[in-house]
């Protein structure tokens, strides 16, 4: 079978996080050709892209407190907001997918998904199947989304992956952002771990910071400990940090090479 990727573009990637509601569209735009050229090279190769939220979702999703429940009116107004903003900037990420020329659909995880507590518990994947099947690229998004428990909640793109890998069984998992990969001393900055395993993380483990930004679904030590325990029960799954500001990028990664922080069993 044709191998598989998940790609998340980070929300640090192509919103500027310092700016409330502020995309980077030629960020954006470039990503989705990058995207694209990479497909025509690999003809063969599946895709299901997913994108953070950046400076839109984040922002309201901090404001209401949204990640941790809605009860009140005022925070079923936050969820709403929440939702409309994580849908806004899917829209522009839609527009430069289909501007580049690949035949991607729009998959909302909040029209068919509840959680109990946090974590995905029904969800409805048959139109991501199906999409896979028809040679188009499923793209989904961190979401404002119900929940059994908590009345509602954010999912981040790396849970959805999370419960989309263990069905679909992915070969790589990468990770596209700002950071060029897993800084070995965080915040100081200076040098990028190149490997890290389940049984390598404990050497790393307080070097891993959050996010120096607004993020309410954790930074990259959560990102790296969702990728490891995938790992640790998908057989080959291989994860990857790494930057795509550089352009070209991209490309190289989902060509096969080796960039950043590569996880692995």
């Amino acid at each position: 079978m044709d191998k598989l990727i998940f790609l998340k573009l980070g929300g640090s990637l192509i919103t500027d996080k310092n700016r409330p509601h502020t995309a980077r569209p030629e960020v954006i735009l470039r990503l989705a050709e990058e995207i694209a050229q990479a497909m025509l090279q690999s003809p063969g190769q599946r895709l299901l892209l997913g994108h953070g939220s950046g400076s839109f979702g984040h922002v309201p999703a901090s404001k209401y407190g949204t990640r941790m429940g809605v009860r009140s009116p005022e925070d079923w107004r936050g969820f709403a907001e929440v939702r409309e903003e994580a849908a806004a900037l899917n829209r522009l990420v839609m527009d430069a997918l289909h501007c580049a020329g690949l035949a991607a659909i729009a998959i909302s995880p909040s029209a068919s998904l509840i959680a109990q507590d946090g974590k995905v518990v029904t969800w409805d994947t048959s139109p991501i199947n199906a999409a896979l099947r028809s040679g188009l690229i499923p793209v989904v998004h961190g979401d404002a989304v119900f929940d059994a428990v908590r009345g509602g909640t954010i999912l981040s793109t790396e849970e959805l992956f999370g419960y989309l890998a263990r069905q679909l069984l992915p070969d790589r998992l990468l990770l596209a952002g700002l950071e060029p990969g897993v800084w070995e001393d965080f915040p100081s900055c200076t040098r990028i771990v190149p490997e890290i395993t389940p049984a390598s993380l404990g050497e790393y483990s307080r070097g891993l910071g959050d996010s120096a930004f607004t993020d309410v679904t954790g930074g990259m030590g959560s990102k790296v400990r969702h990728i490891l325990a995938l790992i640790e029960e998908i057989p080959g799954l291989e994860g990857m940090i790494f930057s795509a500001e550089e352009p070209g990028a991209l490309l190289t990664a989902l060509c096969g090479e080796r960039l950043g922080t590569l996880l692995r069993r």
